[in-house]
């Protein structure tokens, strides 16, 4: 297989949230460092009690604190804290092959993607490894949603191991504060048009002495509610004309024997049908006018970003010319 690289002086940051993995962490950063060298690995310890932190730093990660809990808090204050031209994102539990770290990273390298997922579930690994009750059913109901909301198929939304450039983590609004932090990542790289390319990575699952911190019921409510307030941020005329179309469908359903029975005696004698039938369409109506308002504002906030987006280009471009020019003196 051929080896990729990142360019002449282009930086790669190996980013690990961590919260009690002082079991696997000393192998995950070893891994790292041997599979690539040139990278600088950062542990952020995220209020772990099992002394994760010092294993890290023992190991040669930098390591830095995130008080706040919750894994989208701790990738937050990453993605702000540290620059680098590529981002490997990986969980400290070891069930992420470093192996496969430079396939993640070729995409990107090769500028074919602005996102890369590790896609556990293509090759059975994960099915056949994850010991977890309704974990692949959880993932399946999350990539149907965005399939049928967004209309991109991921093979795994919920990976832990994704990469990206600058550009993307540069301009990417983390507002989870916990796992939900995953589902955010590729509807936010789905809506805003990101070049997203997944590549298929074997997984083991936790060694022994390991625990997940995933619940998978209450985490799992968090990540549906947060596709559920995703699609009102980023698509809300589509989500406000179904409401719209629902109410007035009960709205007809209401008031059609109304209208018969007015057409066949002249009387109204179901006022209070007639009256439900009205507040329906009239609820409905005004549900599609919410949703073309905000459509407006999402068109603003969208125009905005692409600029802020453009921006970030043109820094990168110019910071690039001032290095090279710098080197040439």
């Amino acid at each position: 297989m051929r080896e990729h690289a990142a360019g002449d002086g282009a930086t790669v940051a190996v980013l690990i949230p961590c919260y009690n993995e002082a079991v696997t962490i000393a192998k995950v950063v070893d891994d790292f460092r041997r599979e690539l060298p040139e990278a600088t690995v950062y542990v952020y310890d995220n209020n772990s009690a099992d002394g994760t932190a010092d294993v890290a730093r023992a190991h040669g990660a930098v390591v830095r604190t995130e008080p706040r809990q919750g894994k989208g808090n701790v990738v937050r204050q990453m993605l702000r804290d540290v620059d680098a031209d590529y981002y490997v994102m990986v969980d400290g539990d070891d069930t992420y092959p470093a192996e496969a770290v430079r396939e993640l990273l070729a995409p990107l390298f090769d500028d074919r993607a602005d996102m890369t997922v590790g896609d556990r579930l293509s090759n059975g690994t994960y099915g056949e490894e994850n010991d977890r009750a309704f974990h692949g059913f959880g993932n399946d109901l999350v990539r149907t949603l965005i399939k049928w909301i967004y209309g991109f198929e991921f093979s795994d939304v919920m990976t832990g191991y994704r990469a990206f450039n600058r550009v993307f983590a540069k301009t990417m609004p983390v507002l989870s504060p916990g796992f939900e932090i995953e589902t955010e990542l590729s509807i936010h790289a789905v809506d805003k048009r990101w070049r997203v390319v997944e590549v298929p990575i074997a997984y083991r699952d936790r060694p022994e002495g390991s625990e997940s911190k995933l619940d998978t019921f209450s985490d799992g409510t968090k990540v549906l509610l947060t596709i559920a307030s995703l699609f009102k941020d980023y698509r809300p005329l589509a989500l406000f004309s179904w409401v719209a179309l629902a109410l007035c469908a009960l709205g007809l359903a209401a008031g059609v024997p109304v209208i018969v029975e007015f057409a066949q005696t002249g009387l109204v004698p179901k006022l209070p049908s007639a009256l439900l039938a009205v507040a329906f369409v009239f609820a409905g109506l005004l549900s599609f006018s919410c949703g073309l308002i905000l459509d407006t504002v999402v068109k603003g906030n969208r125009k905005e970003y692409e600029l802020e987006v453009t921006r970030v280009y043109e820094e990168m471009r110019r910071n690039a010319h001032q290095a090279n020019a710098h080197q040439k003196q």
